[in-house]
């Protein structure tokens, strides 16, 4: 009876951590990560580029070098992809290869970062992967560039500004193809959940938040007929919203593509500079 026992639980252990890998499997997110998306001054950044799942320190996944990186400022696109160089990214999972990219932000406005993945082979779905990632930095204030259409094969358009959101506010934003909205489409949700090290490289162990169910690692959300969707951000602290399979390129190497679009955003706790008064009784 013990040997039945501990076969049962066996199977029960493989099951389980079967379903919970293809779970995970559907929550990549490329990042374009730097601390502090909304700055006083430009100057030196680093910008951090594994491809992972942040909201639970998850895997990290070994993607080729990217086919794109540039810059938009001010409508001037500068390719960047000369400066990304090869690092690794260390999880609660594992060590894996990444990608980072030194840059100088010169002047106020909005500074535009577009990163094109090289698609990545999703064993456990056999099919590929490519996120189109877009990041945000502003400099002084100055709006410039944050809600421009630039009519990448898969993007998420900002209506709200995404580096100006208060914890508590929304987030909104329009899912695009070639400057075509995207009806309906699938969009998921994560919170960086573990901060990002970006002296060492690795998420920290430690969470920001307990997460009430492990239905809050990735949040699922679809679009409206227009392309459009709203989401109330609960938390201080950078959020990712992934439209899958958006783009228009469908197949690579005779498998499935999934062209996804990925939009990193930054709320921020409001901060009180005025003295509480206690009422007299």
């Amino acid at each position: 009876m013990f040997k039945k026992l501990s076969h049962s639980l066996a199977l029960a252990i493989v099951l389980l951590s079967s379903s919970l890998f293809t779970a995970s499997a559907f929550a990549h997110f490329q990042m374009v990560y730097t601390p502090d998306l909304l700055r006083d001054r430009g100057g030196l950044i680093n910008l951090k580029m594994p491809f992972t799942h942040p909201a639970d320190n998850g895997h990290v996944m070994t993607v080729d070098t990217p086919e794109q990186f540039y810059m938009i400022k001010k409508g001037k696109k500068t390719d960047l992809l000369d400066d990304v160089k090869s690092s690794t990214w260390t999880s609660a999972m594992n060590k894996g290869d990444s990608y980072e990219a030194d840059v100088k932000l010169r002047g106020l406005g909005d500074y535009v970062f577009v990163m094109q993945m090289a698609p990545y082979l999703e064993a456990s779905e056999d099919l590929y992967i490519q996120q189109i990632t877009k990041t945000i930095i502003n400099v002084g204030g100055l709006p410039t560039d944050w809600n421009t259409d630039f009519g990448l094969t898969a993007e998420i358009v900002p209506l709200t500004k995404p580096y100006a959101i208060y914890a508590g506010g929304t987030f909104t934003g329009v899912v695009k193809s070639h400057g075509k909205a995207v009806p309906f489409a699938e969009i998921e949700v994560e919170y960086v959940n573990h901060q990002p090290d970006m002296k060492n490289n690795r998420f920290s162990d430690q969470s920001n938040i307990d997460l009430p169910s492990d239905v809050f690692v990735t949040m699922t959300m679809y679009a409206d007929a227009n392309g459009t969707f709203t989401f109330g951000i609960p938390k201080a602290g950078h959020w990712g919203f992934a439209a899958l399979g958006v783009g228009s390129e469908t197949e690579h190497q005779g498998k499935e593509l999934s062209q996804d679009a990925v939009i990193w955003v930054q709320a921020h706790e409001a901060i009180s500079s005025k003295k509480v008064i206690p009422s007299k009784q």
